[in-house]
């Protein structure tokens, strides 16, 4: 018997992400999720991964922990 798997993998876009899928984010639930969705429009979006640091309930533990499930897409927030 063959089995074959495939798991598919998306990267979460700070920027954009909805809370649903904020709170996909390993340690990251509902309250986590509001507060980088409220820093987020408060802030104008993040500029760097880093950033995320300044939300309320996220350290460096946090982060370092999904770094590599998150992005930032630059020209969201870049002026033109």
């Amino acid at each position: 018997m063959l089995v074959i798997s495939t798991s598919v993998y998306a990267v979460v876009e700070l920027n954009t992400a909805t809370l649903e899928q904020l709170e996909s984010l390993h340690g990251v639930g509902p309250v986590r999720a509001e507060a980088i969705i409220d820093y987020r429009e408060v802030h104008g979006g993040f500029r760097s991964i880093d950033e995320l640091e300044n939300v309320k309930g996220i350290g460096r533990a946090t982060l370092d922990s999904i770094r590599k499930d998150i992005s930032v897409w630059e020209p969201y927030w870049k002026k033109q």
